[in-house]
């Protein structure tokens, strides 16, 4: 029986998932080689490469093409897609490979082709942008093998943001002299965001988090104020928790809404760079209205309890290009928490798959219903910033506890969750720049890496369901902070895109794990195996990989 391929597609990274159900029974099946057309750079076809061989990883870091090197895993990417591939189609053919590491054949016969489109930032109204934040990693120390000259730092900056730091600018420039109203954090680029809304030919109207114990933003306020802006137009909020969210609105010459931004960044060097994170455009005039009459809310500062008091639920479905979207304005009354149960029931209804990734999860219900989901037979995916490497002290009864404690089980039992907390300082493979670089004035307090908050239901299904916005899913996002939260669904291309993204920060992180273990002792980490073993956890029912495999080639 031939290959079964699918894929999954961002603006920069194309994700192949693939099954081969006659490899159950081969002995001598050692993976798959991936043949990309056109090839790279100037070749007319190219094998995608692994990092590791029969021997372990090549002493040089060279790729190994994976006709000679099988890609020992059910899913392989191709992360080098450019900005000039927008657009462009290229062809994959995923073909078996059996034999002996010494004497390999490709089963040409059982391959399967797959031609995949790479699509533009924006399609059907939608804009999305997801930075690389990796610096840990073969394709950066390739890329920066020094970052001693602001130059440098700065081209480094702008690879980790992969494009992301120019969704703020390039949504004012769409802004030509029309108003711009937002919600912001925290405010401190100096290279991308300031001197867009410093040059910006419209009005500015900002609303930032201003409290006793974090004033972050006042600097670039008064950077805006000094370059000739109205000190009217910028109001602190300073009676939430945090006044976390991040988003701008377009506003016509009417003063209607015409598109919004938001995401997960801060307008930070570190949040459009180091920090995971994503930011979305949506040229709606009817989801925009809805973010213009909250900022508008709190740039009048309200108290807490106001919000809490007037919070008025999910808005009403907004169809925005091929997406449905609807919006919740945190925080909730005490006794509330209608945004996040709408999530866990989203995930309780999961027919294949959900991933999470998110800098703090603790709300208890969400987490159960995640790790559930993976105990009935779904698959289950899990990248948090932070997983305890031993057990966490204090009151198990205490949110934050309990969900370092479910966290921690989990990474330990399946290894399918996993996180930040791999590298470690100072323990960084050999050639490889460490994760824990500090850039000039660098907080290394603040320089989480994974600083998402998406949950992802059924990405390879018709109907996935997607929650994206600012909130941590935590119980200061549903009753103490200002935050905004996106149900998007009905939209498999964005989904998609989202599990695509998902996978690739999963792996790095997952590989880190794997090379503390090998560390620790395990040889068998970094080197292919030289028989069929490598699909033992793939073929075993139940196991992470196993349901992996079926959910997402959709052979299940």
């Amino acid at each position: 029986m031939p290959v079964v391929v699918r894929s999954y597609t961002s603006p920069t990274l194309v994700l192949l998932a693939y099954d081969w159900a006659d490899g159950r029974d081969r002995p001598d099946f050692l993976g798959f080689a991936i043949k990309r057309t056109p090839g790279f750079e100037t070749e007319p076809t190219s094998w995608l490469p692994n990092r590791v061989g029969f021997d372990g990883p090549p002493p040089d870091q060279a790729d190994l093409p994976s006709d000679s090197a099988p890609i020992q895993k059910f899913y392989w990417w191709d992360a080098r897609i450019t900005d000039a591939d927008r657009g462009s189609t290229f062809t994959y053919r995923v073909i078996p490979v059996v034999g002996s590491p010494s004497s390999l054949t490709l089963l040409d016969e059982q391959g399967s082709t797959i031609q995949v489109s790479i699509p533009q930032i924006e399609v059907n109204g939608i804009g999305s942008y997801f930075n690389r934040a990796v610096v840990s990693s073969q394709a950066f120390s390739k890329e920066f093998p020094d970052l001693d000259t602001a130059a440098q730092q700065q081209a480094a900056r702008a690879w980790l943001g992969n494009g992301m730091q120019l969704a703020v600018p390039n949504f004012l420039d769409r802004a030509a002299k029309k108003a711009i109203d937002g919600a912001i954090y925290h405010l401190t680029d100096t290279t991308w965001i300031i001197p867009a809304l410093q040059s910006h030919p419209g009005q500015v109207s900002l609303t930032y988090n201003h409290t006793r114990s974090d004033t972050t933003s006042d600097q670039a306020i008064d950077t805006l104020v000094s370059a000739g802006r109205p000190a009217e137009d910028f109001h602190t909020r300073t009676h939430a928790h945090i006044m976390h969210n991040k988003f701008l609105v377009r506003v016509g010459d009417d003063g209607t809404a015409e598109a919004v931004l938001a995401g997960s960044a801060n307008f930070t060097p570190e949040g459009l760079s180091a920090q995971a994170n994503l930011l979305h455009t949506f040229e709606s005039a009817d989801l925009a209205a809805l973010y213009l009459t909250r900022e508008q809310q709190l740039s009048a500062d309200p108290s807490l309890t106001a919000t809490q008091r007037d919070q008025t639920g999910w808005s009403d479905p907004v169809a925005v290009g091929d997406a449905t979207i609807r919006v919740f304005f945190p925080p909730e009354p005490k006794d509330s928490r209608e945004s996040l149960d709408t999530v866990v029931a989203a995930i309780n209804a999961a027919q294949h798959s959900v991933l999470l990734c998110a800098f703090d999860p603790t709300d208890s219900a969400l987490l159960d219903a995640v790790f559930a989901a993976d105990d009935a037979g779904k698959m289950m995916r899990a990248l948090v910033n932070r997983v305890p490497s031993t057990a966490p002290s204090g009151d198990p009864e205490r949110a934050d506890v309990a969900a370092e404690i479910l966290i921690m089980d989990h990474a330990e039992k399946d290894h399918d969750v996993v996180g930040f907390s791999g590298f470690k300082k100072g323990d960084t493979p050999t050639g490889f720049a460490p994760e824990r670089i500090l850039w000039p004035k660098e907080n290394p307090k603040i320089m989480v890496r994974v600083h998402h908050k998406f949950v992802v239901i059924d990405a390879e299904g018709d109907h996935p369901v997607l929650f994206t916005g600012s909130a941590n899913f935590s119980g200061n996002s549903l009753h103490n902070n200002d935050e905004n939260l996106l149900e998007i669904t009905d939209c498999p291309r964005l989904a998609g895109m989202y599990m695509a993204e998902f996978l690739r920060l999963y792996e790095h992180y997952r590989a880190r794990m794997a090379f503390d273990r090998r560390a620790a002792g395990a040889p068998e980490e970094f080197i292919l195996t030289g028989d069929n073993t490598w699909t033992t956890a793939y073929f075993m029912s139940g196991s992470p990989q196993f349901k992996a495999r079926q959910a997402m080639a959709g052979t299940g």
